[in-house]
C-alpha cells in the first residue's frame, strides 16, 4: 500500500512537468532498463533468435531490445495520462485510417469484435478506439497488486471502455455481443492450451486464443484487425485493416481453425514487417516450447 501510495505522490510530481520533459524521463527510464535487466533481455534475445534463428546480428537484437524497453515505458506513460487529460486532448495526435471497414459492419447492425496485439502503444489504441470510434469490453488479467489493479483500471474506464476480469469472462463478452456491442481480444499472449487452437504463427506452431473466431461465427461478429503505428512517437496512426471471415459450415471447430490461423497470418505479417513494435518482452512461447527460456 504504502509503494502505490507513494507512486500516486511521484505521478502528481510528474504530471506538473511539461510533456516533453515527462516523455523525456520515461524514455530515460527505458533505457536504464534496458541496462540493467539481464531477465528481460534474455527473453527478448531467447524470443528473437527462436523466430529468426541463432545467426541474427548482436545490433539487431539490441535494437530490438532497446525499442522494447521504450514502448513498455511509453505505455505506461499513456496510461497516467489518460488518467488526467481530456479525451479530446488526447486524441489531437491520433488519426484513424480505413474508417469505412468500420462503418460497414455498423451499417450491417453487426456486433465487432476488434483483435489486435501488444504492438506499440496498445494502451493509447485501445483507449482511443473505445472513446472516439466505438465503446468496447476489453478483458484484463488480474494483479496481485489490487491498487496497481484498480488504477490500471480506472485509466482504461475513463475512456467508455468497459473492462471484466480474465476468469470467467466468456460469460460476460457473450452478454456484450449479444447486445450488439464492440469486443476487443488481443490475440498475441501466451495460453493455456485448452483454450487455444494451434496455429502458424511466425513460421512456429503456437497455441492461439480460439474465442474470437468461435465468437464470430456464433453471432456473425465482424472480425476486424487493428494496430496502431508510429513513426515519431509523438503522432499515432490507428488502422483497421480487412475484415477477416470466418467460415460457418457444418465443421465448427475447423471453422474456428481457419479463422485463428487468418488472424495468426494477419499479425505474423505486419510483426515481420515492422518487428520493433511488437512486444518481445513477453515469453509468447513459454506453453509450447518451454525449453527457449531456460538459463
Amino acid at each position: 500500500m504504502i509503494g502505490f501510495y507513494l507512486f500516486l505522490v511521484l505521478e502528481k510530481f510528474l504530471m506538473l512537468l511539461p510533456k516533453k520533459l515527462r516523455r523525456s524521463f520515461f524514455i530515460s527510464l527505458g533505457f536504464i532498463a534496458y541496462k540493467l535487466s539481464k531477465k528481460y533481455n534474455k527473453v527478448i534475445r531467447d524470443n528473437l533468435k527462436f523466430i529468426y534463428g541463432d545467426d541474427i546480428s548482436q545490433e539487431f537484437i539490441q535494437d530490438i531490445a532497446k525499442a522494447s524497453f521504450r514502448q513498455l515505458l511509453l505505455n505506461v506513460l499513456h496510461t497516467m495520462e489518460i488518467r488526467y487529460y481530456s479525451i479530446q486532448e488526447l486524441s489531437k495526435k491520433v488519426s484513424f485510417v480505413n474508417d469505412e471497414i468500420l462503418t460497414r459492419a455498423r451499417e450491417q447492425n453487426r456486433p465487432i469484435i476488434f483483435v489486435t496485439a501488444h504492438y506499440g502503444y496498445w494502451e493509447l489504441c485501445g483507449s482511443m478506439i473505445s472513446a472516439l470510434r466505438e465503446p468496447t469490453t476489453a478483458v484484463y488479467k488480474n494483479m496481485n497488486n489490487k491498487y496497481f489493479e484498480n488504477y490500471l483500471v480506472s485509466s482504461r474506464s475513463k475512456s467508455r471502455m468497459e473492462l471484466i476480469e480474465k476468469s470467467g469472462a466468456t460469460r460476460k463478452l457473450l452478454k456484450s455481443i449479444r447486445s450488439k456491442k464492440a469486443i476487443a481480444l488481443l490475440i498475441d499472449t501466451n495460453i493455456n492450451k485448452k483454450e487455444a487452437v494451434t496455429v502458424n504463427f511466425l513460421g512456429k506452431a503456437t497455441s492461439q486464443v480460439r474465442t474470437p473466431a468461435y465468437l464470430a461465427r456464433k453471432f456473425d461478429a465482424a472480425l476486424i484487425p487493428t494496430l496502431i503505428h508510429t513513426t515519431d512517437d509523438e503522432h499515432y496512426t490507428i488502422r483497421f485493416y480487412d475484415e477477416i471471415i470466418t467460415p460457418k459450415t457444418d465443421n465448427e471447430e475447423e471453422d474456428i481453425r481457419v479463422s485463428t490461423q487468418l488472424q495468426a497470418d494477419w499479425l505474423s505479417k505486419e510483426i515481420l514487417k515492422e518487428p520493433q513494435p511488437w512486444f518481445w518482452l513477453h515469453r509468447r512461447f513459454k506453453n509450447d516450447y518451454p525449453e527457449i527460456y531456460k538459463s
